[in-house]
């Protein structure tokens, strides 16, 4: 099955979900060590980016952006601020949420059309 079969024309925001629902698991679910809820943060995010910058039509460049400014913002969490885990998946929810669903999602071009048809690129 194709990614665009599964993300059809919402890779940002399905994407989104999966880093936010890795990062409240990582902060509330199992035990890890701050430091270690700032490596699943910033990963999450650029992976998020990253991924969505391959998969959509035009603007992957802000995609990846955004992706990069969040994992960036996850170190500055904890090596300038020194927040606790939990609350840096908060803000990482928040940021993800912003990111991802309003700044990327209304300025990408989906991969499909709405009949499901492959855009040339």
């Amino acid at each position: 099955m194709s990614p665009v079969k599964i993300f059809g024309r919402e890779p940002s925001v399905i994407l989104g979900a999966v880093a936010v629902t890795v990062q409240f698991v990582a902060a509330f679910v199992v035990d890890v060590s701050q430091d270690t809820q700032t490596l699943i943060n910033g990963v999450a995010a650029a992976l998020v980016g990253f991924a969505v910058a391959y998969m959509v039509h035009d603007e992957a460049a802000f995609a990846a952006f955004v992706g990069l400014a969040q994992a960036a913002l996850a170190l500055g969490m904890n090596l300038g601020l020194d927040w606790s885990g939990d609350k840096q998946a908060a803000v990482m929810a928040a940021l993800t949420i912003v990111g991802q669903f309003w700044l990327v999602r209304d300025r990408v071009t989906a991969p499909v059309t709405k009949d499901g048809l492959r855009l040339a690129a």
